[in-house]
């Protein structure tokens, strides 16, 4: 913070410095024209003198314009909808993720999308020479004369190159190479050099997109301590050694929070998957027990995923119990109502589940599902592969309402599903509403978990 240490006389005509009141200027010979200012020693040690020009001045609401300035499309519409329908002029982005996830790639090739518009961009990288960056775009594609490349992690140096150039976005790749005058990497210096980046975005609105590495437990000093400070904050999600990868808005001050763009990783690059609910129940079996088909809601998307369980007998005192995808202690308490309220036996076996195609889905809306799929596994007894279930189970085994229903109902339609399974608060909502037309569906409510035993859905008595 900084601190305010002394004052100090300037001359208003030529600038001249003074420790001490003088009726002439010592510089260019002026009367009467020193004034006092108040100096600021920063956090870095730098003395600065604060101009009267500098000093913050209130302004009545009422009198301050705003333009209705349209937002800039990045070129991939995946991007664009968890940016909440393009980048805002002056927003500084955080992107995080673990490294090689595919944060430059993704950002690279937003870069190629807004040259061919002819619009300015400047990207910094602080890890790559110049010539890497130029062999990982040939892979992505041709780039036009609107890109600019910088290899320097100096952020005076990168500040004069911004105010040089101009563009319309820059990106700096990555925020924890970059350093003023101390080690990069450090809390301080990461939150200095974001503060610099912070003001140069606001004053000159210009769209700064930073990059930042996190681990699994996101302890690395950078995004979570900057996430305060930007605008919008971006999280790419999804195991490296998959093909698959997540995108998903943590802050948003100009959109939806809770966003996800899904996108596929390539030899070409990152490829968007307009149509995640295909995408996730690609390999899916059929007429298998233990699979059963759910319908999430991220943001505002709605998607069909697989939800798997296999549960078998153990031979160990202690039986094991593993959740891939889902919340581990969701999947222990949904384990002990099956066993309390059905009064099946789960004390002597392995339980496992598994949220098919690698997301992590936490919503309670996803518990009537993996109830049924622990049941299927259980009694080996399938589901019918044209049955969709959702609904979020309480501890008395009752089934609650759960938000959106109506969306993933559609959802459910537009898929080609022929019977539903859902809450009975949900099925008499839709129903009252009419906006949705349920002729090509059969919508099944249910109160209870006992009620979905005895569904003619299952392949044999349960």
């Amino acid at each position: 913070m900084a601190k305010k240490k002394s004052l100090v006389y300037y001359c208003t005509e030529c600038g001249t410095e003074s420790a001490k009141w003088q009726g002439q200027c010592p510089g260019c010979g002026a009367w009467n024209t020193m004034e006092e200012a108040p100096v600021t020693k920063t956090s870095t040690g730098k003395e600065k003198v604060i101009m009267p020009s500098e000093l913050a001045k209130p302004t009545k609401m009422r009198e301050i314009e705003t333009e209705n300035t349209p937002r800039l499309q990045t070129g991939i519409q995946e991007l664009d909808r968890v940016l909440g329908g393009g980048i805002v002029a002056g927003s500084l982005v955080l992107v995080g993720g673990d490294p090689g996830i595919g944060k430059s790639t993704l950002l690279l090739q937003m870069c190629k999308h807004l040259s061919d518009k002819q619009e300015k961009v400047l990207y910094v990288s602080g890890e790559e020479s110049l010539q890497q960056i130029k062999l990982r775009g040939d892979r992505i594609g041709e780039f036009s004369d609107s890109i600019f490349l910088l290899a320097e992690t100096n952020i005076t140096t990168i500040e004069g190159a911004i105010d040089q150039l101009q563009p319309k976005v820059a990106i700096i790749d990555s925020i924890q190479t970059m350093y003023d005058d101390a080690a990069p990497g450090s809390m301080s210096q990461v939150r200095e050099i974001t503060g610099v980046l912070l003001r140069i975005a606001k004053k000159k609105g210009i769209t700064i997109f930073i990059v930042g590495h996190v681990t699994k437990e996101g302890n690395v000093a950078g995004p979570r301590m900057l996430e305060h400070m930007v605008d919008t904050v971006l999280y790419f999600e999804g195991d490296a050694a998959a093909s698959y990868r997540i995108l998903r808005g943590v802050k948003n001050r100009f959109g939806s929070t809770n966003e996800i763009g899904v996108f596929e990783m390539r030899g070409q690059g990152l490829v968007e998957v307009p149509n995640p609910s295909e995408y996730m129940l690609q390999g899916k079996p059929v007429g298998e027990s233990g699979s059963v088909v759910a319908c999430a809601i991220e943001g505002t998307r709605s998607f069909m995923i697989e939800v798997q369980a296999l549960v078998c007998h153990t031979y160990f005192n202690m039986p094991r119990r593993t959740a891939a995808g889902t919340d581990y202690n969701r999947v222990n308490l949904l384990i002990a109502v099956v066993e309390k309220r059905l009064g099946m036996q789960l004390s002597d076996c392995d339980a496992y589940v598994n949220v098919a195609g690698g997301m992590r889905i936490t919503e309670p809306a996803l518990d009537l599902a993996i109830i049924a799929a622990l049941i299927s596994s259980q009694s080996g007894r399938a589901i019918d592969e044209h049955t969709v279930i959702f609904g979020e189970v309480g501890l008395v085994g009752e089934v609650r309402a759960v938000p959106q229903a109506e969306k993933r109902v559609a959802e459910a339609i537009k898929t080609g599903y022929k019977t539903c399974i859902l809450p009975l608060a949900n099925k008499i909502s839709i129903e009252k509403s009419g906006n949705l037309d349920v002729s090509g569906v059969e919508l099944v409510g249910i109160r209870n978990i006992r009620e979905l035993m005895s569904r003619k859905e299952w392949s044999g008595n349960v």
